[in-house]
């Protein structure tokens, strides 16, 4: 391939609150752009900011030097990757498959191993911030991926984030990365539902308290964003609960698979998964703290 000269054709599978989020900053900043998703209702809104739709990755893969993967788990990714109608052998030899799900290393790794024998190249690039600061170009991606790869499509990893990180040449490092972070996400925010309801239980006002918190050590950006919502009643969903029900449980199964176990990460995993059976995973992860409050059992 020669040098590439930015903007160059991208697409974006799977185009919910990130993945539409990238693709709008993309347009923004001048970048031809497909997208790709099963609700049309996203394509056809993507569209008033310029994106060409489609429905079936193997479509917007054809001319695109990167395709961008932005779906929710690895069973999607599979069906995206390799399906009947999946990106991998319409490709161009060469080209590059951003894989931005939050994934098990072991499955980063098989996937990149499966798009080299169609001759291509996988970075590993989960996200981290929310659609809001994908928007604005201020989320985290944390890139695992060959130095020559990071460096000849580091244009569009800076015009995707201001705060990109190359963790590592080992794919599967970003995917580590982004479990360690969002255990951490998690474990504070289960900590921010906790104290929160505990206030409330003592008769404090929960936001007079909130304000308290974000000015002294307990603060957490996490506890602050999720927790105003909440003590608002807020639970539209911007971040499923089942996104980090599923995030903890990778992110334990990870630490296992060190040998590593924690005092906090297993308990943590069990409240999301508790939160969920109980009928809140289809509610934003701020729905904690009301869950919290009604007096949840958890068992051991």
């Amino acid at each position: 391939m020669t040098d590439l000269v930015t903007p160059f054709p991208v697409s974006v599978v799977g185009v919910g609150h990130m993945g539409g989020a990238m693709a709008q900053r993309l347009l923004a900043l001048g970048w031809p752009v497909q997208v790709c998703d099963v609700r049309p209702e996203r394509l056809q809104a993507l569209a008033s900011f310029g994106a060409v739709g489609h429905v079936q990755p193997s479509v917007v893969a054809i001319n695109s030097v990167v395709c961008i993967v932005a779906v929710v788990d690895a069973a999607q990714t599979e069906a995206v990757l390799f399906g009947p109608h999946g990106l991998s052998p319409a490709m161009t030899v060469g080209s590059v498959v951003m894989l931005c799900p939050t994934l098990a290393p072991e499955d980063v790794e098989a996937f990149a191993r499966r798009l080299a024998s169609f001759g291509l190249h996988a970075v590993d690039a989960p996200m981290s911030g929310g659609p809001v600061r994908a928007l604005d170009g201020s989320m985290s991606l944390m890139v695992a991926c060959a130095r020559p790869v990071f460096e000849r499509y580091q244009a569009l990893f800076d015009a995707l984030s201001s705060r990109v990180f190359h963790v590592s040449e080992r794919v599967g490092d970003g995917a580590r990365t982004k479990l360690v972070n969002n255990l951490a996400a998690a474990i504070n925010l289960v900590g921010a539902a906790e104290v929160l309801v505990m206030a409330q239980k003592m008769g404090l006002d929960p936001s007079r308290t909130l304000d308290v918190i974000e000015q002294s050590s307990g603060q957490s950006w996490i506890g602050s964003d999720r927790m105003r919502r909440a003590i608002a009643g807020d639970y539209a969903p911007r971040a499923h609960l089942t996104l980090l029900q599923k995030d903890t449980r990778l992110a334990v199964a990870a630490a296992q698979a060190a040998e590593f176990v924690g005092p906090l990460g297993a308990s943590t995993r069990d409240v999301f998964a508790s939160a969920s059976a109980a009928g809140l995973g289809a509610l934003d992860d701020a729905a904690l703290f009301d869950w919290l409050g009604r007096g949840p059992r958890i068992k051991p």
